[in-house]
């Protein structure tokens, strides 16, 4: 986290590549997890709900109760990896403008929200995978734009 020390990232020779190998990765991620979420979890309510609860007409066994903890569990461990990384560098990049502040409130709102519900979906109604998937949706679209608008600042403008 050495970026939030340096003066000037733009001119930095050493941080400038570093920074921005960063923010690519973090948007292969962010894409990458789309691809992932909609062949093994599923994007859409149909298709969630049968992963975690199952479906007798498809034959699909319910998500256990140890594999959803599990996944979960990584969720939030990602997520929070991803957000707060992100979210420094879009802060430096922005200059801290309260156009980031909100930015940035958005991001961890929808992702909170995005494990909350998907929490809730499992464990008491299943109608917050509409909730989930909302939230899920905002928080990469959020995530991919400060990663996007970082990438900008730092090397075109």
């Amino acid at each position: 986290m050495r970026f939030t020390l340096i003066k000037d990232l733009k001119h930095d020779a050493i941080m400038k590549p570093v920074l921005g190998g960063l923010l690519f990765f973090i948007l292969l991620y962010l894409v990458a997890d789309l691809f992932v979420k909609q062949s093994s979890f599923g994007l859409t309510p149909d298709t969630v709900k049968a992963t975690l609860f199952g479906n007798e007409e498809e034959f699909l066994d319910p998500l256990s109760k140890a594999a959803f903890l599990e996944f979960w569990h990584m969720e939030i461990f990602f997520s929070m990896m991803l957000l707060f990384t992100l979210s420094a560098v879009y802060i430096r990049m922005s200059e801290g403008s309260k156009k980031a502040l909100v930015v940035v409130n958005l991001l961890f709102i929808s992702t909170l929200v995005s494990l909350f519900s998907l929490f809730i979906a499992y464990f008491f109604k299943q109608n917050f995978v509409t909730f989930y998937l909302l939230s899920f949706h905002l928080w990469h679209i959020t995530a991919l734009f400060c990663s996007l608008y970082s990438l900008k600042r730092l090397y075109f403008a």
